[in-house]
């Protein structure tokens, strides 16, 4: 088959390009995880999309696609699923941290994202050094719950598909749409998705897609694209229970640093992130305040989630 028809679509330039439908969508990117198009197509789309911008309706059959191509996760309770794809460049990885601190308070985690990146701390890269454990498959995942223990799951073992669509950024030098669907996955119905964006203009894009997925969602600015609050300033975080905005749990912004700025690792490599975040974690440090204050914003809504849960089952 080819994509040759869609491609026409997307690809007019930022001002002349139409944007798919959600079936559309679906099709082209079932198309081109399933290895049915050529390389040349593959990159054609990439670049393209990469041009024009996705739409909210387009990103619903991209994500479609994926998630029928993802390992299935269940759990027993609502839970959180940290996509992070970024790692760090400036400031620590904080992913693990925030991981940690909800495993605490009794939430079941997973992370998923790249091993490693030659260029960044990867949040792998700091798991591995804490000893935390990797999944391979929903059995592990359980395991590691059943531990109270946050879990790593590699890209390739999450979604073996959209991991050779992201390696298509080795060779084009370009992300792509995968990467904006990776930040989106969430392989099960009861998860907690953290969306984190790192331009403005997505902001606008995400909050008019999760209302049209009925996500369960905590809507914020990342941190160098990772899913977890700047350690030296309050970002909004926008909760969204299945779909609909909930003011009453999220959280505002606050404008500017903090007075009083958390004592963060002098080195962001693996090794010192990792000594760092057991340090908060054993009580030897204080966690930072945004973070604390994103646990705190997370729990509750995983409380709602299942008070809600809990009232569509006797009702």
């Amino acid at each position: 088959m080819s994509i040759a028809a869609y491609l026409r679509e997307i690809g007019r330039g930022k001002d002349g390009a139409r944007s798919l439908t959600r079936a559309q969508a679906h099709d082209l990117m079932c198309q081109v995880l399933d290895g049915r198009v050529s390389d040349l197509e593959v990159g054609g789309f990439a670049l393209a999309m990469r041009i024009k911008g996705e739409s909210a309706a387009e990103l619903e059959g991209f994500l479609d696609a994926v998630h029928e191509r993802s390992v299935a996760l269940v759990a027993d309770r609502p839970w959180v699923v940290l996509p992070s794809y970024n790692g760090a460049r400036r400031l620590p990885n904080l992913t693990p941290l925030l991981a940690l601190l909800l495993a605490q308070e009794g939430v079941p985690v997973l992370v998923h994202g790249p091993l490693q990146d030659p260029a960044r701390v990867t949040s792998a890269d700091i798991f591995r050094d804490l000893g935390l454990p990797f999944a391979n498959d929903a059995s592990d995942v359980a395991h590691a719950w059943a531990r109270h223990e946050p879990v790593f799951m590699r890209t390739e073992a999450l979604c073996p598909a959209l991991a050779r669509l992201l390696d298509v950024r080795r060779v084009v030098g370009l992300r792509n749409s995968g990467h904006t669907v990776a930040k989106l996955l969430a392989p099960g119905s009861t998860a907690l998705r953290v969306v984190n964006y790192t331009h403005p203009e997505y902001a606008s894009l995400l909050g008019e897609f999760l209302p049209r997925i009925a996500a369960h969602a905590l809507l914020m600015r990342g941190t160098e694209g990772e899913p977890v609050a700047d350690p030296r300033r309050f970002p909004r975080l926008e909760v969204y229970v299945g779909g609909v905005s909930r003011p009453d749990l999220s959280r505002a912004a606050q404008e500017g640093v903090l007075t009083e700025l958390p004592v963060l690792p002098l080195g962001r490599d693996a090794a010192t992130t990792a000594v760092y975040i057991q340090a908060v974690v054993s009580g030897e440090k204080p966690a930072p305040t945004p973070i604390a204050r994103q646990v705190e914003c997370m729990v509750q809504t995983l409380t709602a989630l299942a008070t809600a849960s809990a009232q569509e089952r006797f009702a």
